[in-house]
């Protein structure tokens, strides 16, 4: 998992309100102030709260009330957010991925660990504070001194005895054995009762995982709903040939506009070159009138004078007016042939107009054939006639689909499936509660069993020290009363929880690589680490060559170790699980200025395995980092 935003207000080393994205790689939060934000502490209190009200230290000093709220992607890809008012009440919600909006899940705090543990992939309250958040408090220079211890016991086989799982820190003799025996036998009640709520826990986890797939499979179901109603709506929107007002048949006609305007277009091709076959100087042209005919009259003119000078001669010169007959002839031809002149052109003018009314009527008749298409270019509001029947047969997509779902939806919600899932659902939600109300009246807040099981059999070992007679004095070498104590053990068995593999497997996993870090940062003073069986680490002292004990270091070169050791953690851990690594400011002070690249460097690689939010005041650190932000 990894965190995607934070958000506060008036609480402590923060802004007083603000909205803060917190990106993928290694990140930089640097505080208002020289206090750094506790970036750990808060996500602690909204990740893994205690219901005890705890988390109300964190409030801005002079304000009453405070609120943070962390977003964070699970492993199952599903966007959570934690909402809490510190010192109160808070929530749990889920984004709904097709809706885009948050649904709450869960307002008590038990289930709310329960879902992020189960679904969201959080590990468990002690890993991810002993593991994935660094802080100065956690330094062994930071706890208290050990107290001297007496030399091992030597068990049956010769080596030193120590816990039970081999990386316990060294036994001490109980100083009050009464105290201790009474202490022993409460924490076998609480070692039963822890083993008692883990089965619970357990088995709640395994519930809470059950639901979680049923609620994605109800999920899925109602998504199938919502995508059927919206076919549905969409069938309704898209209008038809009936409320267009179009005939049925409009893809049909549609669908024979080309071929129709392809006859029209040849058929006016055809009329238009009839007609251009006619005479051009008959068709449309004009018969010159008889009167302005000057043959016409002048042969008229010649007869009228051969019949007037009949008349006026005597004798054989009367018969001049017998010319008047083919002079009147020759009138009368021309004539003639004015008539048929007009007569042929009114004929040929009749056959342009033929022309010019079959023109007309072949576009009268494709325009009546073709109406329908054209109305249906308006109504759909498409650009051309091809396009109605894509806009028509989308309409009958849309509705086919909207069946096809509708018909799916209702086969999966008459499903005998469906209701075994919804009856599993709510008999594992009343199976559930009854499951955390046991957890409550049990104590929903103990400590895990394995650290109670480790902490009775080193209450055991330290009575059967102390009621054996001392084996001699501590041999050289054995840590004084100043000692402090060895982080090792304690990561190592973390370690081996987080690989999957044993303690003696996780050791060889770790130790080359913690060299590497622990080398770097010392300078090279310390150039070997071993760590013997029950978990101890014995180091190389560069100087002198002798080998001391981890816990006999200097407290700031051991400081520099359990930091190197837990650098090493993370990184082979986040190949297998990716975690948010949480770091407060605890490399000022304890490193030379110019040793602080260097650590920039090594968060800065770890932030390409995992995402790492380092919390500081320093600017250096900020220059380094793949994002920074003002908090």
């Amino acid at each position: 998992m990894h965190l995607l935003e934070l958000a506060v207000q008036n609480v402590r080393g923060f802004t007083p309100a603000g909205r803060h994205p917190l990106k993928l790689g290694y990140v930089v939060l640097r505080g208002p102030s020289a206090e750094t934000a506790p970036i750990a502490q808060l996500a602690m209190a909204l990740l893994y709260p205690d219901g005890r009200g705890g988390d109300a230290a964190l409030v801005a000093p002079g304000q009453r009330t405070g609120k943070a709220a962390l977003s964070l992607q699970g492993n199952d890809g599903v966007t959570y957010r934690v909402l809490r008012e510190l010192g109160g009440a808070g929530g749990l919600h889920r984004l709904n991925p097709e809706t885009q909006k948050p649904e709450l899940v869960s307002q008590d705090a038990a289930e709310m660990v329960q879902v992020l543990r189960a679904q969201a992939g959080a590990p468990t309250r002690g890993v991810f504070e002993q593991v994935y958040c660094l802080r100065p408090g956690q330094l062994p220079s930071r706890k208290p001194r050990a107290a001297p211890e007496p030399p091992p016991r030597a068990s049956a086989s010769g080596l030193p005895a120590v816990a039970p799982g081999g990386l316990g820190t060294p036994v001490t003799p109980a100083r009050d054995v009464p105290a201790a025996q009474a202490r022993a036998g409460v924490l076998e009640q609480e070692l039963t009762l822890a083993r008692e709520v883990e089965a619970m826990q357990f088995e709640a986890d395994g519930m809470t995982s059950q639901l979680f797939e049923l609620d994605r499979r109800f999920e899925a179901h109602e998504a199938l709903r919502a995508r059927a109603e919206a076919a549905r709506a969409e069938a309704q929107a898209t209008p038809g040939p009936e409320a267009l007002g179009l005939p049925q048949d409009i893809v049909a006609r549609a669908t024979r506009y080309p071929s129709a305007k392809s006859r029209r277009d040849e058929a006016l091709a055809k009329v238009r070159a009839e007609r251009d076959e006619l005479d051009p100087s008959a068709v449309g042209s004009k018969v010159p009138p008889l009167w302005k005919d000057q043959a016409f009259w002048g042969w008229t003119a010649a007869g009228a004078a051969a019949l007037l000078l009949g008349f006026l001669l005597q004798g054989p010169g009367k018969y001049v007016a017998l010319l008047d007959v083919p002079l009147f002839g020759v009138a009368a031809v021309l004539a003639l042939r004015y008539v048929e002149e007009l007569q042929y052109h009114a004929r040929e003018t009749g056959r342009g107009g033929r022309s010019a009314a079959r023109e007309k009527k072949i576009l009268e008749d494709f325009e009546a054939e073709v109406s329908a298409v054209l109305n249906a270019v308006r109504a759909l509001d498409v650009d051309e006639p091809k396009d109605v029947v894509p806009a028509l047969a989308r309409r009958e997509e849309v509705r086919q689909r909207a069946l096809q779902l509708e018909a799916e939806f209702m086969r999966e919600e008459r499903s005998q499936e469906l209701a075994q899932a919804r009856a599993r659902k709510e008999e594992l939600r009343v199976q559930l509660a009854e499951l955390n109300a046991r957890i409550e009246q049990q104590g929903a807040y103990t400590r895990d069993a394995r650290e109670v099981e480790r902490e009775l059999a080193r209450t055991r070992e330290s009575i059967a020290l102390a009621l054996q007679p001392a084996a001699g004095a501590a041999g050289p070498g054995a840590p004084g009363s100043d000692a402090l104590e060895d982080p090792t053990p304690a990561l190592l068995a973390l370690a081996a929880d987080l690989l999957g593999v044993d303690a003696r497997a996780a050791a060889q996993l770790l130790r080359d690589r913690c060299l590497q870090y622990f080398t770097a940062l010392t300078d090279r003073r310390y150039p070997q680490v071993e760590w013997d069986a029950a978990g101890r680490a014995q180091v190389l002292v560069a100087a002198g060559g002798r080998k001391v004990g981890a816990g006999e270091l200097p407290p700031r070169d051991l400081d520099l170790y359990a930091i190197a050791l837990r650098l090493t953690v993370v990184e082979r851990a986040s190949a297998r699980v990716k975690v948010p690594f949480l770091v407060e400011d605890v490399f000022q002070g304890l490193l030379d200025e110019v040793k602080l690249p260097l650590v920039a460097r090594m968060l800065k690689h770890l932030g390409t395995l995992t995402q790492v939010v380092h919390a500081t005041a320093h600017p250096g650190f900020a220059q380094m980092a793949d994002a920074s932000a003002s908090v």
